[in-house]
């Protein structure tokens, strides 16, 4: 199995904007936004593909990505935000290693379904 994007930002190959980052989790500003707020949270491990394998693997990992989404929201968004999560391809899920996307502002029309 290849590594993932994700990884390679985490290991710092591949550039990134940084906005937190702590033991396991790290994120960053999304490089094709749909909103004026639009960060991804990334558990480090490789061990999830999705929210689906996250939940049932290790739900405390899972717990600490909402808190940390809930964080850059209060950061960034005034507290408020969507938090997507896509799972599969057909979902529009191309990066397979769990993450969620932390939106927040007006959406671009037709971006990321409902």
């Amino acid at each position: 199995m290849s590594t993932s994007i994700f990884s390679r930002i985490i290991d710092r190959e591949i550039p990134a904007d940084i906005v937190l980052e702590t033991d396991r989790m790290i994120a960053f500003r999304d490089i094709a936004p749909k909103a004026p707020v639009h960060i991804l949270v990334v558990p480090k491990t490789e061990d999830y593909a999705n929210v689906v394998e996250l939940a049932a693997g290790d739900p405390q990992l899972l717990a600490e990505l909402v808190a940390t989404a809930q964080q850059i929201a209060e950061e960034h968004a005034n507290g408020e935000f969507r938090l997507i999560f896509n799972t599969g391809p057909s979902s529009g899920q191309t990066v397979f290693h769990v993450h969620a996307h932390v939106l927040s502002g007006a959406l671009e029309e037709g971006s990321l379904g409902r």
